[in-house]
Parts: C-alpha cells; structure tokens; sequence
C-alpha cells in the first residue's frame, strides 16, 4: 500500500448503523441480532426523540443489549440537549452493568433545534452547544468515579449539579465518543473524548477532509497532554456491493476492503460503522469485507 500518511495502529473495529424504524417493530432487533451473530464488534442507532417513525433509541439499545450476547451497543449519537447528563451517566453505568460491559456512550451536541425546542430542550448557539457538551462529559465522567470521596459537584454554565452521590461505577470503561466536524468541537474531542464519530457522506471533500479534522483533535489532545493515538477515530460509511467497481465503496468487496484499507493508513481511522438495514448487506459484509481489511491492515503494519 503506498502513500500513506497517518496510522494511529489502534486495532480495528467493524459496526452497523441501523435505522431504528418502528415499523416493522422489531426490525431494527432482528438486524442488531444478525449482526451479533455473524460476529460484528458494534452496533448503533441514530438519535432523533422527535422523530415518531424512529424507535426511542435508549429503550432500543436497552433491548438489543438483553436480546444479544457479545455486541456492543451505543447510539450514534445520542442527542444530549434531550437527555440530561446526570441522568445519562446513571442510565449508561446501569446499561454497561446489566449487559456485561457492552455499551458505549456516543454522543453529540445536538442539531435540529426547531425539533429539539419543539420537544422541551433548550435551543443553543453552535458554541453554546459545544460548551454544554463539555460541562455534561464531565458530570458524566463524576458519576462514573464511584470511588473518588464526595459527592459530584459541577457548577457550569449549562448544567449545574451540586453534590449528588457518585455511581454506580460501570462493569467497563465506558468509551465516550463525539459527533464532530467543526474545529472547537474536534478541539473537544481531542480534549476529553475516547473517540470520534464523523459519517463520511457529510463531508464535502470526502475523506480527504479528514485529515484536516484529524490535526484539530491532535491539537487538543496534544494541548490537554494526551496521545493522539488514545483517541479512537471511527467513520460511518455506506456504498454498494456491485461486480464492477465505479467509485468509492461502489464495487465488489474486495474493492471495498482495499478502498477502507488505504483510508486506515491516509487518515488515520479504524472503526468502520456500515449503515445497512438488510440481513444479506450485513453478512456480506461481516464475511467478505472484514476479514479482507484486518488482513490488509495486518500485512501493511508488519513491514512498517
């Protein structure tokens, strides 16, 4: 593989982004236990309370976490201006607990305000929303610590708690991973997430833009004194399986390892998250695409 830039050599991760319809009702379970099944690492819904066609996303990740046995579960990304943060760091601790330490907390900062406002939040400028987002990291972060003495005390600017007892502490270290495309949000990232949650149809340039994103969470890393490395970097992809390769993840699966290969070492990612809402699209994948990437990905590091 030649040309490539950035490999933070994190081991690779391979997910699902399913559309959590409630029509068919259990639809959205039957694929996340397909999933679990054919051995995926991840599985995740969107986050939209507003949206009566979507499935509550706690409640479905409650359910799919007591209907599979090995899958992770975490939303992409829960939508934090509805969800309150103390709250949300009970919620998950006890989630993480009750499936064996199998969830993991992504979240945003929010958009779709006249949605948002409509259903009780609050509407917050794009700075406003990232500052907020910041302040509940750290609530949720105190619940977690259940050993530190005191009480959980945070006294900001969106979000105040004053002494609430801490726990319980989750069966696992709950990875936090952030939504983000701007560079203060990215800068956040860098600072206080676990990882990193960008969809690469919403960028522009396609994932050459990453690698501009990537520098403002190494900056923010790099500024709070963490490794750029610790940070997980994720990428919700979509594309087709076709005989004929045309274009990016538009082609066999052979294509498609090659084509999420060169992206590992260009730009740094190693979780993959597929949106796909059929059985068939899920297995190919698992069977076909993974273990193709992992053995490329192998191969490239070991003569680095």
């Amino acid at each position: 593989m030649e040309n490539f830039m950035t490999d933070y050599r994190q081991n690779l991760l391979f997910g699902l982004f399913i559309t959590p319809v409630v029509q068919p009702v259990m639809h959205a379970v039957e694929l996340a236990m397909v999933a679990d099944r054919v051995g995926l690492d991840l599985v995740t819904f969107q986050d939209h309370p507003y949206q009566p066609s979507f499935h509550d996303t706690w409640t479905l990740l409650t359910y799919v976490a007591a209907n599979t046995k090995r899958i992770r579960v975490s939303g992409n990304v829960l939508n934090l201006p509805l969800r309150q943060p103390a709250v949300l760091g009970r919620s998950a601790a006890s989630l993480d607990l009750l499936s064996g330490g199998r969830f993991e907390l992504g979240i945003g900062a929010g958009g779709f305000w006249d949605a948002i406002e409509g259903m009780g939040g609050r509407r917050l400028t794009p700075g406003q929303a990232v500052g907020a987002l910041d302040e509940a990291i750290q609530i949720i972060r105190e619940i977690w610590a259940a050993d530190k003495p005191g009480g959980v005390r945070v006294d900001g600017k969106y979000y105040q708690v004053k002494g609430i007892k801490r726990g319980p502490a989750p069966a696992h270290e709950i990875g936090i991973w952030i939504g983000a495309y701007k560079p203060r949000i990215l800068r956040l990232t860098g600072r206080v997430a676990d990882g990193w949650l960008p969809t690469l149809a919403y960028l522009p340039g396609g994932p050459a833009d990453l690698e501009e994103m990537n520098k403002y969470i190494d900056e923010g890393a790099a500024l709070s004194g963490r490794d750029p490395s610790s940070i997980r970097r994720f990428l919700n992809i979509s594309g087709r399986f076709t005989r004929a390769g045309r274009s990016l993840l538009d082609g066999s699966p052979q294509q498609w390892a090659q084509d999420l290969a060169e992206i590992t070492f260009k730009y740094g990612m190693t979780g993959y998250i597929l949106a796909a809402d059929d059985a068939r699209t899920i297995e190919l994948f698992a069977a076909e695409v993974v273990p193709a990437v992992r053995e490329l990905v192998d191969a490239e590091r070991a003569h680095q």
